[in-house]
């Protein structure tokens, strides 16, 4: 069994036992390292007396950002089990359903540990943790990571964005997410960052929380960013402000450095890869870019305007290729290394007998003036209706106009929305379902 990431837990409980590892912004709750090991193996005895049980065998939970989430982590790390954390706000019977169809040892419910039957073990005891993602697909994909490749990604990140044991972290964005992990909770176990956990991602709550604890690194999502320009805050103690999970629209990042006099930088990767790309002066944020490949990260232009990550962090485990993985984004890789996002690849759907690229109906409306975010789609069943939700403040009416010039009829959605900024999930994603039900 790989223990890589308790034996760097066990460096940082021995240099910084007795200083502050979390403090929950809403509560005032604050723990030491020390003691947040000392909760971790309380609650592995008081759950899982035999955790011999759970060792190589899945263990599902969900869990606020906070004390209790990095516990229960913690605890199943010390146990070999392998971690499989949802979002929070999963209801309890979806949980127990994954749970069940993942063939876990046990679901942590938020109070007890329930033991599952028909748990199997799995093959690599490296693996520590499964990152679970819906991709385009809705559907729930497994990805298994040893803790080795999460250390590998945490250090790419930390040494090219240049934060570490002397800043103050500020959370909130999902500890169970992947750029959650990489940000947050692997830095805090593995190399002492401390952290702040934000009382709720609102404009003045935000703020609040800075004018009492002054975190000086925020990693965020575009929609944090533009919550934040379009007030009159401002953030005392912030020096490292990030911009992952979507692409952050550039007028976004002008606002922010217009307003709080400060850089956000874009920050590029994904569950499959960990960190591939940051923007190490803010400039590209401003370009509409998110930079270069992190420290150790290797990228090759593909056939199809497609990217090639290479790491020692990318996903193993069920990967054809260990190492590599390419993107599913389209993709434009400078000869300086910039790295600009295009868009996902899109299928090709027929409209009324002609085949159609969302990809290209979406670059035609991304190419419009003062259109900021694009999603396309197609209606489900045998004669799909094209569809899009832009983000812009010009009217469906106008877009429609513009369009005409050069679009044929076909290509043009049938259904066009105008919104202030598109819908994420709680990661920081584009919610298709929700612009699915938009739309169709």
């Amino acid at each position: 069994m790989s223990r890589a990431l308790l034996q760097a837990w066990t460096k940082t409980l021995r240099r910084h036992g007795a200083d502050r590892a979390i403090v929950e912004a809403a509560g005032g709750t604050a723990v030491t390292f020390s003691e947040l090991d000392v909760r971790a193996g309380a609650w592995l005895h008081r759950h899982a007396p035999d955790p011999a049980r759970l060792r190589g065998r899945a263990v599902v939970f969900a869990a606020p950002n906070g004390v209790g989430w990095v516990e229960v982590f913690l605890g199943l790390l010390k146990a070999g089990a392998v971690a499989v954390p949802l979002d929070a706000g999963e209801p309890p019977a979806a949980q127990r359903r994954l749970a069940e169809s993942l063939h876990a040892a046990g679901w942590w419910d938020g109070t007890r540990l329930v033991a599952l039957p028909g748990a199997k073990r799995y093959r690599d005891p490296a693996i520590c943790i499964v990152k679970l993602t819906s991709g385009t697909t809705g559907q729930p994909r497994q990805l298994a990571f040893t803790d080795k490749q999460l250390l590998v990604d945490t250090r790419q990140i930390t040494a090219t964005m240049g934060f570490g044991r002397r800043d103050l972290n500020y959370a909130l964005i999902p500890f169970g997410h992947s750029y959650g992990l990489a940000s947050l909770v692997v830095p805090l176990l593995a190399q002492g960052v401390p952290l702040v956990g934000g009382t709720a991602p609102l404009p003045h709550a935000i703020a609040a929380d800075f004018a009492r604890w002054r975190p000086t690194v925020f990693p965020g999502v575009p929609a944090m960013w533009r919550a934040l320009a379009a007030s009159d805050l401002t953030l005392p103690g912030l020096r490292l402000a990030i911009s992952a999970g979507a692409p952050l629209p550039p007028e976004v990042a002008r606002d922010f450095a217009a307003r709080l006099g400060q850089r956000v930088h874009s920050f590029y990767g994904s569950s499959e890869t960990g960190g591939i790309s940051y923007d190490r002066t803010g400039d590209g944020a401003l370009a509409g870019n998110v930079g270069r490949a992190l420290r150790g990260v290797k990228l090759t232009a593909r056939p199809g305007q497609r990217l090639q990550v290479s790491s020692a962090a990318v996903l193993s485990h069920g990967n054809r290729h260990p190492g590599r993985w390419i993107m599913p984004d389209r993709v434009q890789l400078a000869a300086s290394g910039t790295v600009t996002l295009l868009g996902r690849r899109g299928k090709t759907v027929k409209i009324a007998g002609r085949r159609v690229n969302l990809a290209e109906v979406s670059d035609r409306l991304r190419r419009l003036p003062d259109v900021r975010e694009v999603w396309v789609g197609a209606s489900p069943g045998a004669e799909p209706v094209l569809g899009a939700v832009v983000a812009t403040r010009r009217s469906a009416a106008d877009l429609r106009a513009a369009l005409l010039a050069d679009t044929a009829p076909w290509k043009i959605p049938k259904k066009l929305i105008t919104v202030t900024a598109l819908p994420l999930t709680a990661r920081g994603k584009t919610d298709t379902r929700a612009l699915l039900a938009m739309t169709f």
